[in-house]
């Protein structure tokens, strides 16, 4: 088995690819040992040390780590425990994969959520997954947007950008209703 290993914009997070599906759909975040409890592969990551963040993609795992850890000293490590996980047949999660979604909007703005819920997939979550994160829908109200950014994408430097002049810009430019977009947290 051969991994791969893409840099992300986030210096603190490294995308691994497998070669192989590791989530059927969706995405599942971890941002600490404690919530890894639903995934043997997460828990597994967060059993070396630096490790502070796991998120899963379709084809991908992004591993943050701690500030004062060094890519030199756990890339191996990392490396080592996805190739056995993946070896070893057992599952990524148990049990089902719950995701967060909270949808917070008026009833009357249906037609804009839904408007907003397709440009985010069709045109941004693709780009952001290239990255190792995800982006969620949390609300609408008002003309505010509300998401939450996972993976590498959480606590990148350049996500507040990525928000503000790209998401924010495409959403207002094709849906005049949206006036601004607020991330959300966890």
């Amino acid at each position: 088995m051969f991994i791969q290993t893409e840099s992300t914009p986030n210096p603190a997070t490294l995308k691994f690819l497998p070669g192989q599906t590791v989530l059927e759909a969706g995405t599942a975040d971890f941002p600490s040992a404690e919530a890894a409890k639903a995934s043997p592969l997460a828990t597994r990551l967060f059993a070396i040390t630096g490790v502070s963040g796991v998120f899963f993609g379709n084809d991908f795992v992004t591993v943050t780590k701690s500030e004062s850890t060094e890519w030199d000293h756990i890339k191996p490590a990392i490396l080592g425990a996805i190739m056995e996980h993946f070896q070893s047949g057992a599952a990524i999660m148990d049990g089902p994969q719950a995701s967060a979604h909270g949808d917070n909007h008026a009833t009357e703005d249906t037609e804009i959520v839904n408007q907003i819920k397709e440009l985010l997939d069709t045109r941004v979550r693709p780009a952001v997954a290239q990255d190792g994160g995800d982006i969620t829908f949390h609300g609408f109200e008002r003309g505010i947007v509300y998401l939450h950014m996972q993976g590498a994408c959480a606590g990148c430097p350049s996500s507040t950008l990525t928000l503000k002049m790209g998401i924010e810009n495409l959403l207002r430019h094709y849906i005049p209703e949206v006036l601004e977009v607020r991330p959300v947290a966890a």
